[in-house]
């Protein structure tokens, strides 16, 4: 799955594969006796997808091996806590008036429909065109309805999606929320600042955008990417998720974003576990230790 400036996906390959698998994190979170989340979409999508491991994982039917029963724990609570993360501040801009968001490389995110949006809400969701297609039919067939007014945008983020999002209706004059959810290792460096420089260029004051990042990706990237990988394995997962982020040496969010007008404030996750009521496993999950958490108003 090594990945290249031109490769496509859908939601049982390459990038797209670890969409389905955050879902079926997302799935097992919601089930725990004191849930953080839920999320009742997450498993019959999972299951539309058709990848057997994930599948058989949100049906209950996979035992995890003697000694990786943690590994498990370890990747939900983790999907669980960045979830929640970025749910709370999509719902803290819109009770805070801003009716515009925008959810980039949405994958099988339901949030269109699960969460309580405020009146007047409008959501786009951009992703590859199969992706988009995907959800909207499977959704459909599960009778689902958005909560707010669900606008797609199908598009690759190495196109010329700020046209594409202007097309579908976006309003670059209102404030908006973005999120760039468990995205940024999957982008090459350059196009990890060009995400943000057409974000900027496409907010109006006032507008929020969540986001994460790893302080220190540059020199440990293919490291984190084989940790991750390695705890999948031992859950008997045959898929290979090694190869799917880009290394190079990255511009720290931080400074970017408020170098181009950002006022920001971070948070390590260790702490939003706490916050929510989770242990953070010090010693057990070093891939997890510097991951930042992201808010930023602009102007």
């Amino acid at each position: 799955m090594a990945r290249t400036d031109q490769d496509t996906w859908d939601l049982a390959s390459s990038v797209g594969a670890t969409a389905t698998m955050v879902a079926a994190a997302r799935a097992l979170a919601s089930t725990e006796p004191n849930a953080i989340i839920n999320d009742p979409f997450a498993a019959p999508l999972v299951r539309s997808v058709g990848l057997d491991f994930f599948t058989r994982l949100v049906n209950g039917e996979i035992a995890p091996p003697n000694g990786a029963e943690r590994d498990l724990t370890l990747e939900t609570d983790s999907i669980a806590v960045r979830t929640r993360f970025f749910d709370e501040f999509f719902l803290d801009a819109a009770r805070s008036g801003v009716q515009q968001a925008v959810i980039l490389a949405a994958g099988l995110d339901a949030r269109a429909y699960r969460l309580p949006w405020p009146n007047g809400s409008v959501v786009y969701e951009v992703d590859q065109p199969d992706v988009i297609e995907f959800k909207t039919n499977e959704m459909a067939a599960l009778s689902a309805k958005p909560a707010a007014e669900r606008r797609t945008v199908s598009i690759d983020l190495r196109d010329d999606w700020p046209a594409a999002l202007r097309a579908g209706g976006f309003d670059e004059t209102k404030p908006t929320a973005w999120s760039a959810e468990g995205l940024l290792m999957y982008l090459p460096p350059e196009a990890q600042d060009r995400l943000f420089d057409h974000i900027t260029a496409l907010s109006a004051p006032g507008s929020r955008l969540a986001t994460e990042y790893h302080p220190d990706s540059g020199s440990t990237m293919s490291e984190r990417a084989q940790e991750f990988n390695q705890r999948w394995v031992n859950l008997g997962c045959d898929i290979d998720l090694s190869g799917l982020f880009f290394d190079g040496e990255r511009n720290n969010v931080v400074d970017y974003l408020s170098a181009q007008g950002w006022h920001v404030t971070t948070r390590p996750r260790r702490e939003l576990f706490g916050e929510y009521g989770l242990d953070f496993p010090e010693d057990e999950m070093a891939q997890l230790r510097n991951i930042t958490a992201v808010t930023a108003t602009l102007g």
